[in-house]
């Protein structure tokens, strides 16, 4: 699952670097040579209606969401098993509600024929299934995810469900930025 949300951030990253550049590039020749490439805009909605959920994917892998943990460390253990499964099956039912909008939308795309109302009149179904398969890799991953948690509550694993999918104490954040702080300021050999 890590390799999935590394690709996923490297894919997500590549765009967006790319798409700053593209502005970048296009607010300079607008400036200084009045020329546009008349669309950068139009690319930039399709890059981040990809790439958002590519950043759901390692969000979800990496436990990098936010979650509210008032009263999480002050439930019992077999509590705090119950609500992160109850978490991850969440997730992966909203990651399959926004696969199916996303599978209708192009069906709907192709069915009509679509283009982008913008100067490039792109045919929409090109962006649109790079965008369901990104959609696709979120619902997935988040449902190997789930099908972990209800395993690990089937086993009544409770111990590693919450060290696995529960939030981690403020304790664990802080040690975990001690040590990527460490790694930073290691010399590259």
């Amino acid at each position: 699952m890590r390799i999935v949300a590394r690709m996923a951030g490297i894919v997500f990253g590549a765009m967006m670097l790319a798409l700053s550049f593209a502005i970048a590039a296009e607010t300079v020749l607008r400036k200084f040579f009045a020329y546009s490439f008349g669309g950068i805009d139009e690319l930039g909605g399709y890059a981040v209606a990809i790439a958002g959920p590519l950043a759901f994917t390692v969000a979800a892998v990496e436990q990098a969401h936010i979650r509210i943990n008032l009263l999480h460390g002050r439930l019992p253990e077999v509590a705090r098993g119950f609500l992160n499964a109850l978490a991850a099956v969440s997730l992966a039912l909203l990651a399959l509600f926004l696969l199916y909008f996303t599978i209708r939308t192009v069906q709907d795309t192709s069915a009509y024929r679509s283009i982008a109302q913008t100067p490039w009149a792109t045919p929409l179904i090109y962006p649109q299934t790079v965008w369901l398969v990104a959609m696709g890799v979120f619902a997935a991953a988040t449902l190997v995810l789930a099908g972990q948690a209800l395993r690990y509550m089937a086993r009544r694993d409770w111990a590693v469900l919450d060290r696995r999918f529960g939030p981690g104490s403020a304790e664990a954040e802080l040690q975990a930025e001690l040590r990527d702080l460490e790694k930073r300021r290691e010399p590259e050999p």
